[in-house]
């Protein structure tokens, strides 16, 4: 979907790519996690609760934006892991980090990997 602003510059609506990591259980997130796109976030995030294993990765690196819900939503989801399970974050937006930090800074199913 496209649109013409009225100053004459054409923008895409944002969007939201998810592919599964080819060398580690999870997936990779790329774009915008914004009100356009939180049924892809939200359905990439019931798969990594459905999945077995005992730590899940999120790749991030690319994703440029995430607000709130969208934040809201993936403490939602580590929050459903049963035990001894959980969601590692690689190079999330700064943004997101200090949102998890802020509104849920207790949840120890949630690993972030900078490195």
């Amino acid at each position: 979907m496209r649109y013409e602003a009225p100053s004459g510059v054409v923008s895409a609506a944002p969007a939201l790519t998810v592919s599964p990591l080819t060398t580690r259980s999870g997936l990779r997130v790329a774009g915008e996690v914004g009100l356009a796109t939180h049924h892809v976030w939200e359905r990439a995030l019931e798969r990594a609760v459905r999945e077995d294993g005992d730590v899940y990765h999120l790749e991030l690196s690319a994703v440029t934006f995430i607000d709130v819900a969208g934040a809201g939503a993936l403490a939602a989801a580590a929050q459903q892991l049963g035990a001894g399970r959980r969601m590692v974050l690689d190079h999330p937006p700064h943004a997101l980090r200090r949102v998890l930090d802020m509104f849920w800074p207790d949840l120890s199913t949630i690993e972030v990997s900078v490195s």
